[in-house]
């Protein structure tokens, strides 16, 4: 259930609302949301519409506040001077890694040439390997932010420790939960305390519900701002492609919520080879976006160079996918 206050409902009729909640042994969760509070209600519970009470959702799955029920026409998330969802694609794309300041102002120049608005570069990354390659940390946001200052790009990264959110959501303008921290709750509340956009990466063996949840963790602390990410999932197939791409996922997703859903066809293909075609299927599908990894060089990335498009597939994936945009 979901109550939605008046946009001038004083505090006195707010506490009268939660008061009566908590008489019937349940803990509402309030927010505020466009200069209104909403309120989750997990459970059944009679409830009145009383003075400053806008209108009561009788919302009976177990994610509330993302649930399209609770917002038909769908949500369009603004970054900076930018939006993506209701009628609005997005397009993001970069290396997969941030690896020297050289090789992020050359991709960002490269990105600026083909009209990308947005660049992507993970400074934390998460590896299977403790010795793999593990990004550059805070020095990295450094470089992100002055690469925004230098050409005007939105930039985007990978944030996996509650420590890191609050910095790193003043260095850059989206965040992103990747799929091994879909289900680190602790995480995804910090990034409730923020209000800058997340990407939120569907985990590897994660079910839509699950995901769904994931996201209803950062909006119940606070964050409207969540972008859903299809990416993959791991199947029985591990040598043609790294994961399996739900395509079924999006329409399913635009159904059940209303936040705007991307699609991550490089962790999917885990080969640049299968990317285009991917991307092409995620947009005819209905996607709001997608987040795509390309390298100036990506035979000498220091991560992900097997599925990192060359700045000429890029170019071609951007022809290839205009006519099959259905937004914006």
């Amino acid at each position: 259930m979901i109550v939605v206050m008046e946009k001038d409902a004083d505090r006195q009729e707010l506490d009268e609302v939660l008061a009566n909640i908590r008489k019937q042994n349940i803990e509402p969760v309030a927010i505020e949301e466009e200069g209104k509070t909403i309120i989750a209600i997990n459970g059944k519970m009679e409830i009145e519409k009383t003075k400053g009470i806008e209108k009561i959702l009788d919302i009976s799955k177990p994610f509330k506040l993302v649930s399209r029920e609770r917002k038909p026409e769908g949500t369009s998330i603004k970054i900076r001077n930018l939006e993506i969802g209701n009628g609005t694609f997005l397009l993001i794309a970069g290396p997969c890694s941030l690896e020297t300041r050289d090789q992020a102002m050359e991709s960002a120049k490269i990105l600026k040439s083909l009209g990308v608005k947005v660049m992507r570069a993970s400074v934390f990354k998460p590896r299977s390997s403790p010795y793999s390659f593990q990004g550059m940390g805070i020095e990295g946001l450094r470089i992100l932010k002055n690469i925004r200052e230098m050409t005007g790009l939105l930039v985007e990264t990978e944030v996996m420790d509650v420590r890191d959110v609050k910095i790193a959501s003043e260095h850059v303008d989206i965040l992103r939960v990747g799929a091994r921290n879909m289900q680190n709750y602790d995480l995804l509340k910090e990034l409730g305390k923020v209000k800058t956009p997340v990407i939120l990466k569907r985990g590897i063996s994660a079910t839509i519900e699950e995901l769904l949840l994931a996201a209803e963790y950062i909006l119940s602390s606070g964050n409207p701002n969540v972008i859903l990410c299809e990416r993959g999932i791991r199947t029985f197939e591990t040598k043609s492609y790294r994961n399996t791409l739900d395509i079924g996922a999006i329409p399913v997703l635009k159904r059940l919520t209303h936040l705007p859903v991307i699609v991550d066809p490089s962790h999917a293909a885990g080969n640049r080879e299968l990317v285009i075609p991917l991307s092409k299927a995620a947009v005819a599908a209905g996607a709001d976006g997608l987040l795509v990894e390309m390298h100036p060089d990506p035979d000498k990335a220091w991560s992900d160079g097997e599925q990192s498009l060359f700045p000429r597939q890029l170019s071609q994936l951007i022809d290839e996918i205009k006519p099959l945009m259905q937004h914006g």
